[in-house]
């Protein structure tokens, strides 16, 4: 099968990443980055022998590519977005995809229109423990699902400047309750506020409700001093709890605990891997942009329910 040629837009710390990343998959040919820093971009150009810009307009005018993913700052990725599209590129946008839900949906409506695969970020589906978890609820390992605990918290990260904790950090979070639970969330209850960001919220706690009496309580700082990534699903027989980090997951029941042992996977080279596969096969994609514009969705509701005090009802 041809190779699909590929260019990342952004190559800051993350960007770098799918760099790497996407050099090391054999299906791939890396072609070029694109980042407005002139010095980073040819700095990582020359590391892997690409070709260097900083204007990724010019970066499609140029190069014959098929696919792009897009690594920028959170506010400029729906503008990158539409940039690629109309340049008729494939595109995977990072988290959280836009800085609204109006945004998202206008790149989904164009992608649709151009007939184009749509892609979003959100590594923790492709995390391999989050797959064997959906397995084990899926065989009824746990009885029926009753709640989701996940705690998503580490100290400040420098990169972050544009968005707050909830749209950067919890909506990895958000999208995993969707997920886990196969559904989306009725209304949300949050908390936030700031104490080392004068403009953007710092910590959050959201509380999502689903149907049947479900629910999620999603807990996200940049406050904690140490990374801590852990999810808890309750069910009626047992309790499963992961680790994103070390992708280890334990199943506890009235008997017995199982902490089953399995080779560790980059979360990232299996969510790359996805993206050019399904396009190369034409088949959707795992994450679809409509899970990224219900994601945006449901933070911001959090957010009107913090702001508010107020339970918020979500309307997708």
């Amino acid at each position: 099968m041809k190779k699909l040629k590929v260019a990342v837009v952004g190559v800051g710390f993350w960007g770098r990443n799918h760099v790497r990343v996407l050099s090391e998959l054999p299906n791939v040919e890396l072609v070029a980055v694109c980042d407005i820093d002139q010095q980073k971009t040819t700095t990582i150009a020359e590391k892997y022998g690409l070709k260097a810009y900083t204007d990724s307009s010019n970066l499609y005018k140029n190069e014959d590519i098929d696919a792009v993913t897009l690594c920028v700052w959170s506010t400029r990725l729906s503008k990158e977005a539409l940039i690629a599209l109309k340049a008729n590129k494939h595109v995977l946008v990072e988290k959280p995809m836009a800085k609204s839900s109006s945004e998202a949906k206008k790149i989904i409506e164009l992608a649709d229109y151009k007939n184009l695969l749509l892609t979003v970020g959100f590594i923790e589906r492709f995390n391999p423990a989050v797959r064997r978890l959906k397995e084990a609820i899926a065989e009824g390992k746990i009885g029926t699902p009753v709640s989701a605990t996940i705690r998503r918290v580490t100290k400040w990260p420098e990169r972050i400047g544009d968005v707050g904790v909830v749209k950067d950090t919890a909506i990895h979070d958000i999208d995993m309750a969707r997920f886990i639970f196969n559904e989306d969330p009725l209304s949300v209850y949050a908390r936030a506020g700031n104490l080392r960001h004068t403009k953007f919220e710092d910590y959050a706690q959201i509380m999502l409700t689903f149907s049947n009496g479900k629910s999620a309580f999603l807990e996200a700082n940049w406050l904690t001093p140490y990374k801590i990534r852990k999810l808890t699903i309750t069910g009626s027989e047992a309790i499963i709890t992961l680790d994103y980090i070390t992708q280890e997951m334990t199943i506890e029941t009235l008997g017995q605990t199982l902490t089953p042992r399995y080779e560790v996977e980059e979360p990232l080279k299996l969510e790359l891997q996805h993206f050019v596969d399904s396009i190369q096969n034409k088949k959707d994609p795992l994450v679809t942009g409509m899970d990224g514009f219900k994601a945006i969705r449901i933070a911001e509701a959090a957010l009107k329910s913090a702001n508010s005090g107020r339970l918020v009802k979500i309307r997708y």
